[in-house]
């Protein structure tokens, strides 16, 4: 099927930049990105990935003793057992991974 309507859509410049080098290391175009997008609209009947407000993280001041008792449990058997990592590095690592992503607030 030939390719042949147009799509004209207004976006912010750093959004289209950083989805552009993302698409770009996938090996993909923006018109074919597009294109899938659109496919998978009509595959869903909607749009293909949730669209909702993120959870607010957990006030664990509200916990009860117990509760915070089997978490510091949990971390405990984690550092016996070996499945740790230094701070620095998974700070380090979360830097890396969204230094170039903006919040949408």
């Amino acid at each position: 099927m030939n390719k042949t309507a147009n799509l004209y859509a207004r976006i912010e410049p750093d959004v289209k930049e950083q989805a552009e080098s993302v698409l770009e290391t996938l090996g993909i175009s923006v018109s074919s990105a597009i294109n899938m997008f659109y496919k998978q609209i009509i595959l869903q009947q909607g749009i293909p990935f949730d669209v909702k407000l993120p959870k607010a993280p957990e006030n664990a001041a509200k916990w009860t003793k117990e509760r915070f008792d089997a978490e510091l449990e949990k971390g405990y058997d984690d550092m016996l057992k070996g499945r740790t990592r230094p701070a620095a590095k998974v700070l380090s690592d979360v830097k890396k991974k969204y230094k170039k992503i903006e919040p949408l607030v």
